[in-house]
């Protein structure tokens, strides 16, 4: 596709307001600046100090950066061409811009912006996965209520995975299995036996006895490395609840609600994701799962990119790529397609161009919740315990999540993980057991509860 031709019919550029400067937020500003058919000139955070910061990490000088504390202010800086630094969104949604990236990652606040950004008809770029997880569909029926859209976004992989499997059917590939790498590479060193990840760092790990799949078992390949690297994290929550979205996108499903999450090398990853009868983990196709992506320091990484996995129906056509170094598994039967990629805000545009320009939005027509991302205990929890979410990956000390599938809010129905997330518990759960939604202190006026009702009413009729 030519993009220049696809974006022709933009008659200015599209104007945008960020809220939540944080890491995404600031590529976005950065490369906003940049992007031709596209403006950036109002900033929200926690504070307008840190808006203001941002963005002048973007570029902007000073002198043009207004720290606006009322509707008023902000207006006027508008009608200057200025930049606009504010600390609530309510300060600023009613300017003349188009589209809102919504990047705090905070679900309850995300809640409160995206309702005022569809009621001051604005579109809705939603960045924040969390508030995607609970209330994603039904946020995006609303808008299309109004005839605005909500939209995921690309630079992160939801979006570009939604992307490269509907490509991948478009194209007629059947898929067996769909998903990403995660966050953080695991890097091995054999002749130190070093093994670094996110940080950490562990010696004497036993790896190098199963470095090479060959034709060995891949289950028991994969269950002595997970025992190799037993001192680290296996699961992420986030991992969980970007391919969460894709489920509700695209109707691609999880082989176990945990995901097998396996460590795994480049190369291996067609062979891996491939049905049981094939020599593979999974028991049926269009499976969606994530890998730890394992190599040598010298090694390229996955990047955090998305890949699909596919049959290899036309065995001469892959035996030719393969030849050109498309990656085939040790059968021939499957083969990896993918992207090595995700570039946070700096690949943002595309999305909301399409949102503004085209009215289109990157989860499809057929978004709805088909599954949950719950609460599960880890360890003992006792009532009282307040279920606090914190840290650079937005988890909660004891708890983990899983997919199920969707249902309407009970008081016996497994809780959403980002509706649990900040809530006090107001009864025990044991270790392994789900959280309740009638186990938590939820308050009534609590916009990501009350728009959570309002899609379970929608899609599910419940009261």
């Amino acid at each position: 596709m030519n993009y220049h031709a696809y974006y022709s019919k933009a008659k200015c550029p599209v104007e945008t307001c960020i809220v939540g400067a944080g890491g995404f937020g600031q590529s976005f500003l950065s490369q906003a600046q940049r992007v031709p058919l596209m403006n950036a000139r109002v900033a929200v955070d926690l504070t307008a100090e840190s808006a203001a910061l941002s963005l002048k990490g973007a570029g902007i000088e000073a002198r043009r950066i207004h720290n606006c504390t009322s509707a008023k202010d902000a207006r006027i800086a508008w009608d200057r061409g200025d930049y606009i630094a504010a600390s609530d969104f309510a300060l600023v949604a009613d300017l003349p811009f188009d589209v809102v990236v919504e990047a705090t990652g905070r679900p309850v606040a995300a809640a409160r912006h995206a309702l005022i950004a569809i009621e001051a008809n604005k579109h809705l770029a939603l960045v924040t996965k969390e508030l995607d997880s609970v209330i994603g569909p039904g946020l995006k029926a609303l808008a299309q209520d109004r005839g605005r859209i909500v939209t995921t976004v690309d630079g992160d992989q939801p979006s570009l995975l939604i992307g490269l499997a509907t490509w991948a059917e478009v194209m007629g590939f059947q898929i067996v299995a769909a998903g990403k790498s995660s966050e953080y590479d695991f890097v091995f060193d054999p002749s130190s036996r070093q093994l670094s990840s996110n940080g950490r760092l562990a010696d004497d790990i036993d790896l190098a006895r199963h470095w090479d799949l060959g034709n060995h078992d891949v289950r028991e390949i994969l269950s002595a490395r997970h025992a190799a690297i037993s001192g680290f994290p296996q699961r992420a929550v986030p991992d969980l609840c970007e391919l969460m979205v894709v489920a509700n996108a695209t109707g691609l499903q999880p082989d176990r609600y945990d995901l097998h999450a396996p460590l795994a090398r480049i190369s291996e990853v067609p062979t891996i994701f491939s049905q049981r009868d094939a020599g593979g983990i999974l028991t049926g196709t269009r499976r969606l799962d994530v890998f730890h992506c394992l190599r040598k320091p010298d090694e390229i990484s996955f990047a955090g990119g998305v890949f699909v996995v596919v049959c290899c129906d036309d065995a001469n056509s892959w035996d030719i790529l393969a030849q050109k170094g498309h990656i085939v598994s040790r059968t021939a039967e499957t083969a990896m397609i993918y992207l090595p990629r995700h570039l946070l805000g700096l690949e943002a545009a595309t999305s909301i161009l399409d949102a503004a320009i085209h009215h289109a939005s990157g989860y499809g027509a057929d978004y709805q919740p088909r599954y949950d991302l719950v609460a599960v205990a880890t360890e003992d929890l006792s009532a009282g315990t307040v279920l606090s979410m914190g840290g650079h990956h937005h988890t909660i000390s004891g708890v983990t999540a899983e997919f199920r599938p969707a249902a309407s809010l009970s008081s016996r129905a497994p809780a959403p993980f980002y509706l649990a997330a900040d809530c006090k518990l107001t009864a025990h759960v044991n270790k392994g057991e789900e959280i309740c939604v009638g186990q938590l202190e939820l308050s009534e006026e609590s916009p990501l509860l009350q728009l959570r009702r309002k899609q379970d009413m929608r899609f599910f009729g419940a009261s």
